[in-house]
């Protein structure tokens, strides 16, 4: 005997319950035949090979739903209708006056079927304006897509990378601080390594360039931060093979292998320096951030000892020991043109250090994550952006930080973010290998590519931007010990979307 297949039978089924209405339907009773036929629907949808996303289609499916439940309500009202109309004409048989119920011209039935009919019309007719603008707006953002190339990778670590930043004066070079101990310059155009950094006992977890002069900070697992000076020559440049141009959105993942395991050869030939020319060390614990003040006159350093520290960089004395977190610091950011400091921390808030007027040093509280929050950094603007291991980042106004002005929701801890200056573009860097671009209102706008060829294959644990260079103007860096120059076209129309 041949067996119906699971697709026939729901078919039947639906069929059978399209055609299963009698006088005696209740709503109650439609309603159970209702879930039961969805459920059926959305598992024959997902079985099907389909080209659009199972979100989408999961959104169509409820749309549709929703216009099937509307015209079997319609359905049962003109049963019901019938039915009056029947025993109306019983009524009126003596008199020898029937209404015929294929015409409702007359009375106070047309008057009652043309009012459910229109109501029924509009509701209909704003679902669907609805529902297709939403279906129309996100295939228009397809039309413009952001192109991401790769660019050029920074090899030479024997360990992750846990910070990267580019110099703000010339000339402009790339800097890598890692868990080898070191902190590394390159050549952005070459991927040269310039030169290199030993000064530290620990695992270098951040680096920051002084805004006019040629000096990086840096700050370590040795529980000291180091301020040095550094001289560079750039190497002629050379050409920039093609190794990828393709739209952000591909992300073609055919294995997790992770090429960069092995003892990558260092920078044997790179100038290195051992002694810092100023070190700072107040704390009683990992040095994890630091960042130079406006002016670059002082700096503040973050710490797992639950404080962070502001110093003078002539006298390298504490001026003050910003405390109030609960738990250990993660990050710490300075205003690029204010005395603003932002710090983050595993108690799941930010606080915002105001030291404007010297006389008073104000500080707030922000409390709208609820998992650690791993940075929160400024923008050119009033606005301070942070990121989550929560999986959220949230964009705040400075003038009215009780709540977000946008939220974004993604599915994986969200590392050191950066914002774009010019583009006013958010760079997430993920713990599931990803990068993802994001506008000020929490629009994604791209993510780059990542496959066994190119992209990172472990966790990327920051990002940086650099607005002055037209080769590569996005930079990230993971644990699988390599950074990553990224050259990131965002069309106009994304943009403005």
């Amino acid at each position: 005997m041949p067996v119906e297949s699971g697709s026939s039978a729901a078919a039947r089924q639906a069929k059978q319950k399209r055609k299963s209405h009698s006088l005696s339907i209740r709503r109650t009773n439609s309603t159970e035949q209702e879930r039961a036929g969805a459920g059926m629907q959305r598992d024959m949808l997902e079985a099907q090979d389909s080209k659009l996303p199972l979100s989408l289609r999961n959104n169509l499916l409820d749309l549709f739903g929703q216009i099937e439940r509307e015209f079997e309500n319609l359905y049962i009202e003109n049963i019901e209708l019938r039915r009056e109309i029947e025993t109306l004409n019983e009524r009126l048989a003596a008199e020898g006056q029937t209404i015929d119920g294929s015409d409702l011209s007359k009375g106070p039935m047309k008057a009652k079927a043309s009012h459910s009919t229109s109501q029924l019309s509009q509701k209909l007719k704003t679902t669907y304006k609805a529902s297709t603008s939403k279906i129309v707006s996100s295939f228009k953002a397809t039309t413009a897509r952001a192109v991401c190339q790769l660019v050029r990778e920074y090899v030479g670590h024997r360990d992750g990378i846990w910070d990267l930043s580019v110099t703000r004066t010339q000339p402009v070079v790339l800097g890598t601080a890692s868990a080898d101990h070191s902190a590394m310059l390159w050549s952005i155009e070459t991927g040269k390594c310039l030169l290199k950094y030993v000064g530290h006992a620990g695992s270098v977890n951040s680096i920051k360039f002084h805004p006019t002069e040629q000096m990086a900070l840096t700050a370590s697992g040795d529980q000291t931060a180091h301020i040095w000076r550094y001289m560079v020559q750039l190497p002629a440049p050379q050409p920039v093979a093609d190794i990828s141009q393709a739209p952000c959105e591909e992300d073609v993942d055919f294995s997790d292998k992770d090429e960069a395991d092995g003892d990558g050869e260092g920078p044997s030939e790179s100038p290195t320096i051992r002694v810092p020319s100023t070190t700072l060390k107040s704390h009683q614990g990992v040095v994890i951030a630091a960042d130079w003040l406006v002016g670059g006159k002082q700096v503040v350093t973050a710490s797992w000892d639950r404080a962070a520290n502001l110093y003078d960089v002539e006298t390298s004395e504490l001026v003050h020991s910003l405390t109030g977190h609960d738990q250990e610091l993660t990050h710490c950011c300075t205003h690029p043109t204010q005395r603003l400091v932002v710090t983050s921390s595993r108690d799941t808030t930010f606080r915002l250090w105001d030291f404007r007027d010297p006389s008073i040093h104000s500080v707030n509280v922000f409390q709208g994550h609820t998992d650690t929050v791993t940075s929160a950094v400024f923008t050119v603007g009033d606005n301070v952006v942070s990121g989550s291991d929560d999986r959220t980042v949230k964009v705040w106004d400075l003038k009215n930080m009780r709540s977000p002005i946008a939220t974004i929701r993604t599915d994986s801890a969200v590392n050191r973010i950066s914002v774009s200056v010019n583009q006013r573009i958010i760079a997430l860097p993920h713990d599931n290998r990803q990068v993802r671009l994001f506008d000020m209102s929490g629009v994604r706008l791209a993510r780059l590519p990542r496959s066994n060829r190119q992209g990172h294959r472990r966790m990327v644990c920051c990002s940086a931007w650099s607005e002055e260079n037209p080769t590569c103007n996005l930079f990230s860096c993971g644990f699988d010990r390599q950074a990553i120059g990224w050259n990131i076209n965002i069309p106009a129309l994304l943009q403005e979307k």
